[in-house]
């Protein structure tokens, strides 16, 4: 097993849900925390909930939407912080139900650039490092959405499938370094995520989750700090995770 003691972890989507409970997890194991995401205010009530102090994390306000934001912050990160050892691309969303002839394009934009742009844009700009200094992991956060397609689902499930393609796709080109990739796809699990997908109708989103026992963002968080501690010469190339009360994407049984 892999100490992370002092090993700089880079989150995005860190304000809440898996990426909140990624930053706890990691914490909790004597890792240095870079924290990005767009409210800036949850990761500094965050860091005070976990107490954290200055030597332990770093926060980025940042929109992994926004290239030449990535690029800033990445390039302008202090001596101390630059040398990342594992980038979790956690950041990502759903939005609306929608048939896909009846689709939002400012959705579908949406879903694009921070699924999969955004996601690229971290990696793009990272990796590089991590090739030059032989050590590093990338994992990033699929879903069983990336395996099955579900009604409504056409664009987000198109931009998990592409999570996946490009998780294999990077395995393979760093294939000869000591670079390990890890996609981690989850199924049903409690956070924000249908809040931000029926557009705040919190009641909506109650509902998606009746009668069912979901995965937490700790269960989900666990997974992943499972992949980033095994010994080095071992790579979990993907984990799918689901409830018990969950078969497929669409198999779901609720008491």
């Amino acid at each position: 097993m892999i100490s992370l003691q002092n090993q700089i972890v880079l989150i995005t989507g860190a304000s809440s849900g898996i990426g909140a409970a990624c930053a706890k997890i990691f914490a909790g194991a004597g890792a240095k925390l870079i924290l990005a995401a767009r409210r800036l205010e949850r990761l500094q009530q965050l860091v005070e909930t976990l107490h954290l102090t200055s030597a332990q994390v770093y926060l980025l306000q940042l929109d992994v939407r926004d290239r030449n934001a990535v690029e800033s912050a990445i390039s302008s990160l202090p001596a101390s912080w630059s040398d990342i050892d594992i980038l979790i691309n956690n950041a990502g969303l759903s939005r609306a139900l929608d048939k896909l002839h009846e689709g939002n394009f400012l959705d579908w934009e949406e879903m694009i650039d921070t699924n999969i742009k955004g996601l690229l844009y971290l990696t793009r700009y990272i990796v590089p490092g991590m090739v030059n200094r032989d050590r590093g992991h990338v994992i990033n956060l699929g879903s069983i959405a990336g395996h099955q397609t579900y009604p409504g689902g056409n664009v987000y499930c198109a931009t998990k499938a592409a999570v996946r393609a490009i998780s294999e796709g990077l395995k393979q080109d760093l294939l000869g370094t000591p670079v390990r990739v890890t996609s981690v796809d989850p199924g049903m699990v409690e956070t924000e995520f249908s809040q931000v997908r029926f557009h705040g109708d919190i009641e909506r989103a109650k509902k998606v989750y009746q009668g069912v026992t979901p995965l937490t963002p700790d269960d989900v968080a666990d997974v992943i700090f499972f992949c980033a501690t095994r010994s080095p010469h071992v790579n979990i190339n993907e984990v799918i995770l689901m409830p018990v009360n969950q078969a497929s994407a669409t198999l779901v049984h609720r008491l």
